[in-house]
């Protein structure tokens, strides 16, 4: 993971080059959702993904996780700025792992930082801070067993990146939802163990 530096008077974040993709089988939507400015991709005939069902994913560990299609997908959807199907591509992870555990925390906070990518393009600043504190709360109850990777991630990062996203959030984006490109300062880069 690569948090840029926390820069209040520069939201952006530095896209030296196109993030590395960890799944890259993945074909991307033609937009991204954003609630009341596109259809919703699973309940609107004109959703991106209507009628498409992805099947359950299996459980994740730190052992398989660079396997995981759910769990990949989610990082690329994430760092392209696809927040709210990486949100729900975690979140089918989430429930596979049984919504309990350091695992389980640990996905649900990422689930937290593509809310708060979502409510940039909302532009509901209130709403980035909340998602951001919740969090890092969850990425910090992620290590209680004393680990400092989660699923390649560096926790203690993924910590900080969310504390500097609620103390200084992005700026609102009104971009129409065609126009996706990562709004949060953060890029996810897992690394399997040496």
């Amino acid at each position: 993971m690569t948090p840029s530096s926390p820069d209040p008077s520069s939201h952006d974040p530095p896209l030296l080059h196109v993030p590395p993709r960890y799944f890259p089988d993945l074909i991307l939507p033609p937009y991204t959702y954003v609630p009341g400015k596109a259809p919703h991709p699973l309940s609107d005939p004109a959703g991106h993904s209507y009628g498409a069902h992805a099947p359950k994913p299996p459980p994740v560990d730190d052992a398989d996780w660079s396997q995981h299609a759910a769990y990949l997908a989610g990082i690329d959807l994430f760092n392209l700025g696809y927040y709210w199907e990486a949100h729900e591509s975690w979140e089918a992870a989430w429930h596979a792992v049984g919504r309990r555990g350091p695992i389980a925390d640990f996905l649900k906070g990422l689930i937290k930082l593509a809310a708060a990518g979502v409510k940039v393009r909302e532009g509901r600043p209130a709403g980035v801070v909340a998602h951001a504190l919740r969090a890092a709360l969850l990425f910090s109850n992620a290590a209680a067993d004393g680990a400092t990777v989660r699923l390649g991630l560096p926790l203690p990062d993924l910590v900080q990146a969310a504390e500097t996203m609620a103390e200084y959030p992005p700026p609102s984006c009104d971009d129409p939802p065609t126009v996706v490109r990562p709004l949060l300062p953060v890029i996810l880069r897992p690394q399997t163990a040496a």
